[in-house]
């Protein structure tokens, strides 16, 4: 197989598996090439995705090292992704009635929530998770891509437990916004004690479900790390948890006018250089 070849393949394999550990041996095993040469192939991979901001190709030293990709969204990525979500939900046609936003084909595109949860990853992946978790419906997709791209399982918190889940957790917590009680569980064998928790959703009013999870997880004596959210409200300003990621911000909707007014978050803003989306 010639080096052209090679390059190929590894980094196929690499992308497809982010943030897991492949050893020289495997890849010598798969392309049948001494290590020597798989080490100079990587060397070249490594330095054309740090030269074309595509993520870091780390090498992990050990008997049970190896080098792994790691997808870290570059600025210009964050940016452009944020400022599609930005114009996206922009769009009056989104506008249901009662003053709601339509959201679902944004967060079931598959392309577009790669890169959201490859975002995520990269803010949060310094705090070293063990799982993510994130409660149903429509914050699984995120949670899924996020959990790929950090390699940690996904735990789904359901409204409504199913015999499927077997023996489940279920906490009362207040909903921020609607001040009523609801109700979440999770399987025991999601989480183990001790647990890194990474907490995703798809938008954040008052802070309610997100609290609730923080909750949850200390149920299982997990604690949860982080808090990601696409789209959070820009009332109420003080929210049930404090520390939390937003991508963009809702800050009107005008059923009359048919206007939305929407932008990215602060610490978006700052990397764009105080400009817009």
């Amino acid at each position: 197989m010639r080096r052209s070849e090679r390059l190929v393949v590894m980094t196929k394999i690499l992308t497809d598996h982010p943030n897991r550990i492949v050893s020289l041996s495997d890849f010598g095993n798969e392309l049948k090439a001494a290590k020597s040469t798989i080490s100079e192939d990587l060397a070249i991979i490594r330095q054309v995705f740090q030269d074309m901001k595509l993520g870091k190709v780390e090498t992990i030293a050990g008997a049970a090292g190896g080098v792994r990709y790691v997808p870290l969204a570059s600025m210009e990525k964050i940016c452009r992704t944020v400022g599609l979500v930005c114009r996206e939900l922009a769009d009056p046609q989104r506008i249901l009635p009662g003053g709601f936003l339509y959201m679902s084909d944004l967060t079931s595109a598959p392309d577009l929530m790669t890169s959201v949860g490859e975002i995520f990853a990269t803010r949060f992946c310094d705090r070293k998770p063990d799982a993510v978790i994130t409660v149903e419906a429509r914050g699984i997709p995120i949670a899924l891509m996020t959990a790929r791209a950090l390699n940690v399982p996904l735990a789904i918190v359901r409204r409504v437990s199913r015999v499927t889940e077997g023996t489940v957790v279920t906490m009362n917590y207040v909903s921020g916004s609607a001040k009523r009680i609801e109700t979440m569980s999770l399987s025991k064998r999601a989480l183990q004690p001790g647990d890194r928790v990474l907490a995703i959703d798809d938008f954040m009013k008052a802070g309610g479900s997100a609290r609730g999870l923080v909750d949850l997880a200390s149920e299982f004596k997990a604690e949860v790390v982080g808090i990601g959210v696409l789209v959070e409200t820009a009332e109420p300003p003080e929210k049930l948890v404090k520390e939390y990621e937003s991508l963009v911000v809702l800050e009107n909707v005008d059923p009359e006018k048919r206007q939305i007014s929407i932008r990215p978050s602060r610490w978006v803003t700052e990397l764009m250089g105080g400009g817009d989306a």
